[in-house]
């Protein structure tokens, strides 16, 4: 699979780091409801089809970028930039 990063150009996933779900919302840092941050930290869909997803160019740019792919081809829609560059 290779990843289109707006700096760097066409890689190899090899050189990313896949972060997470970008469609999951953290909670606040002053959050104290151990429910919500459960459901955060362990429970996740397993989604089939179009999906965000956050990586990491580890090895490249280090920028954090959306990436919205195909969970079944894993053929890549749109690679956009996080804004404020992290997670």
């Amino acid at each position: 699979m290779k990843i289109e990063c707006p700096f760097c150009g066409k890689r190899d996933h090899s050189e990313f780091t896949y972060k997470g779900d970008a469609t999951v919302a953290r909670p606040d840092h002053s959050e104290q409801d151990l429910d919500r941050w459960n459901d955060y930290v362990f429970q996740r869909t397993n989604p089939k089809g179009a999906h965000k997803e956050y990586w990491h160019h580890t090895n490249g740019c280090r920028k954090f970028l959306i990436v919205e792919r195909d969970t079944v081809s894993h053929k890549i829609n749109s690679v956009t930039l996080v804004q404020g560059g992290g997670k």
